[in-house]
């Protein structure tokens, strides 16, 4: 049959899989030939068992039903009355004919004999969805490719096949042989230790404390993955000469290649000895134990798989705005935490959405038991959100994810479902109310060069993403009355107190600030340090501080400021103090710089403008208030103003 593009794919699987995705397929038409005017066979349930493990996954199958004139309804694939029963004869008489071909020719006249369909015949029934499982190993061993691109293409199929791929690729990680490869590669014994010391730590600073060393060992797992264990690529060095590389598209996968499930290999192409050196894409977690290198898949496949290694409850996360990454889930919190191996993150979930300035729309979790749409845990902005949900239906998601949990959760005991069940109604308890920012989720992305990130718009929220509030401070009665306002900041605590107000705190850097420009707080795990910065790609960064006392009928008598900053190669801060007639420079040195020039002022202004740097981690050589983790109570920022009557 010309054109049949479906019938050509499904003609390129092995014998096996055909054979047995042809029979189903021929079934499907024949029910519709033999009792055209009954609406039960034009319908297939798209949750149906027997479709979603035995056709879905292979090559070419719904094209076939595209083509024979099936159309995507909310939960099924439909033959509408208007459909060509003549066009659904001829591609089920294509398929059976390649059907007799494989069967041979000692079955051949059977088949045709089969083939044909008297007007008496009982209908052959469907197989069960009991059975279904049986033939599922064959069909999910064969990878699930790009749908073809044809017109009757489906985006609800298209979703289903990734769901269906995650889901089933999770499995791999349950794998014991797997997992003890993996346990060979982890630092065991010391990342316990360091997780037991942290915790000490942790429950020293707050004898409240109520987590547990698993939560400790997350974070000391993902500090090891990304400092010791894992490497990010751009472009491989050339393999002759060791110089740089720039991407020149794909090659062919090899065998070896495939076996590893790498059926993408990256050119990555040397001018000067105008050589290729190859990039296979590995999807296959054992491969990535040796490899130890790539980028946001490769990361989150082995960490995923590192985690079950360790017993750690996990799941993989899928961003259909092209990022993936992991989530544990903490027993003495009881609830699941974001895990970005990339970044060395660990429960900063607004990261993408506030951080880098993602437009997100799905985010699945997949794990060996359930997958759920964890869209929401993300995002602070559902309305926005929601909005460019429009690949499938909701209904039709929902469904579809309780029909695929139902299927995968059959063989578990009542208790485990319950279990499941009590975790995932505590989510979307979680989901209902929109989040809130933390300052560690206010970052760009931090791994892959700069230009990359760049290009995926990952280097870092806008001004408008809700950093410009321009708070001005106004003296309170008690200041008034006081004649004096001082206000500190802690970077640690990320907190204003407000020290001539009763200890009033304010959280969040930037709700004390006036007016920023490309700056966000940076916390560094790995050297345990926490400082303001400027955003990366920008070539300056400015935040500013304002003072009115006008409103009160007062005016400035002195001003003081203490500002404490660092500079490395080539970066530069100034830090400057003014009123609407003066402006005086001073040193971010932590000293108290005190002036009376600013005397009978009404409005006072400080600010600090970042520029300079050198490379790609420019933003990192002009930093603010830089200090240890540990130094909970120092304060690296304050501001006092004396006032007097105007």
């Amino acid at each position: 049959m010309s054109g049949s593009q479906g019938v050509t794919a499904l003609c390129e699987n092995p014998t096996e899989v055909f054979l047995d995705v042809s029979k189903l397929l021929i079934t499907y038409a024949d029910n519709i030939l033999r009792n055209p005017n009954e609406d039960k066979y034009r319908s297939i349930r798209i949750g149906n068992p027997t479709f979603s493990t035995k056709l879905l996954p292979v090559k070419g199958a719904v094209e076939c039903l595209f083509e024979m004139g099936f159309e995507e309804a909310e939960t099924h694939l439909v033959f509408p009355k208007s459909a060509s029963v003549e066009r659904l004869r001829q591609v089920r008489e294509t398929i059976a004919a390649e059907r007799d071909q494989r069967l041979g020719a000692s079955k051949a006249a059977s088949s045709q004999q089969s083939a044909r369909v008297p007007p008496s015949a009982a209908p052959p029934t469907l197989p069960s969805a009991s059975s279904a499982g049986s033939a599922s190993a064959s069909a999910a061993a064969v990878p699930t490719p790009a749908p073809a691109a044809l017109p009757f293409t489906s985006s609800s199929v298209t979703f289903l096949r990734t769901l269906q791929s995650n889901f089933q690729h999770v499995l791999i990680y349950e794998s014991p042989e797997l997992q003890q490869k993996a346990l060979n590669c982890i630092p065991h014994e010391l990342l316990i230790t360091r997780a037991k010391e942290r915790l000490k730590q942790a429950k020293d600073a707050d004898p409240a404390c109520t987590l547990g060393e698993e939560d400790m060992l997350v974070l000391d797992l993902l500090q090891w993955f990304k400092g010791d264990f894992f490497s990010w690529v751009d472009n491989l060095p050339c393999s002759r000469c060791g110089g740089a590389t720039q991407p020149s598209g794909s090659l062919p996968p090899s065998n070896d290649d495939l076996r590893w499930d790498a059926g993408r290999v990256e050119n990555h192409y040397c001018h000067t000895c105008q050589l290729s050196t190859r990039f296979p894409r590995y999807n296959h977690p054992e491969k990535l134990l040796e490899s130890r290198k790539g980028r946001c898949g490769e990361w989150a496949n082995c960490f995923t798989l590192l985690c079950r290694a360790l017993g750690l409850e996990a799941r993989y996360i899928w961003d259909s705005t092209d990022h993936v990454w992991t989530e544990v889930y903490s027993q003495s919190q009881r609830r699941w935490l974001h895990c970005d191996p990339c970044e060395n993150t660990c429960d900063k979930p607004l990261l993408y959405e506030v951080g880098w300035g993602k437009k997100l729309s799905y985010i699945l979790a997949f794990s060996k038991d359930q997958v759920v749409d964890v869209t929401w845990r993300y995002s602070c902005k559902h309305p926005e959100v929601l909005s460019r949900r429009t690949q499938v239906q909701e209904t039709w998601l929902l469904r579809t994810l309780n029909g695929l949990n139902a299927t995968r959760q059959q063989s578990l005991g009542a208790e485990r479902k319950q279990q499941l069940l009590q975790r995932l109604l505590v989510e979307l308890v979680e989901f209902i109310s929109p989040k809130t920012s933390t300052s560690g989720e206010l970052g760009g992305r931090v791994s892959g060069s700069l230009a990359w990130r760049v290009v995926r718009g990952e280097t870092g929220a806008s001004n408008t993403e809700g950093d410009a509030q321009e708070c001005v401070f106004i003296p309170t009665k008690s200041e008034k009355q006081n004649k004096l306002f001082h206000i500190c900041y802690n970077i640690i605590k990320n907190c204003y107190f407000r020290q001539s107000n009763g200890q009033e705190t304010i959280s969040g850097w930037q709700r004390g600030a006036w007016r920023t420009e490309n700056m966000f707080r940076k916390e560094e795990q790995d050297w345990q340090m926490v400082y303001l910065a400027r955003t990366e790609g920008s070539s300056f960064g400015r935040i500013s501080w304002k003072f009115n006392c006008a409103p009160v009928g007062m005016k400035i008598k002195s001003a003081s400021v203490r500002a404490f900053s660092q500079t490395f190669h080539s970066g530069s801060i100034r830090w400057s103090l003014r009123s609407a007639e003066t402006t005086i420079e001073f040193p971010g040195d932590g000293e108290l710089h005190s002036s009376s020039s600013l005397s009978g002022g009404k409005e006072l202004i400080v600010e600090a403008e970042l520029t300079g740097g050198e490379g790609e981690v420019s933003w990192q050589h002009t930093q603010l208030f830089r200090q240890s983790l540990k130094d909970t109570q120092k304060v690296l920022f304050e501001i006092l103003v004396e006032m007097e009557e105007s």
